[in-house]
């Protein structure tokens, strides 16, 4: 028993001490790959990715995983539904 619990700390550990550089650099890649937007599209994404993350939230109760999720899916769909006329 004690063996999987000392397995279970250290993992817990390492994943508190990691989880703000993995954000750090999901923010990064993010925020690189905005960079050749148009303001309209960076303001769908921001507006979709809000109401994703808001949505995931409520519907799993705050759990921060699924509040992530539905952020990511609701910043590709506000993207993807943004008619760009500028660029054809």
């Amino acid at each position: 028993m004690k063996t999987t619990q000392r397995w279970i700390s250290h993992i817990s550990h390492l994943s508190r001490s990691a989880a703000p550089i993995l954000v750090g650099a999901a923010l990064i890649g993010t925020l690189a790959g905005c960079g050749g937007m148009t303001p309209r599209e960076s303001r769908n994404t921001a507006v979709g990715a809000g109401v994703g993350a808001l949505g995931g939230a409520l519907i799993s109760g705050g759990d921060l995983g699924t509040t992530v999720g539905g952020a990511v899916v609701g910043g590709v769909i506000g993207n993807v539904i943004t008619d760009d006329r500028h660029r054809r």
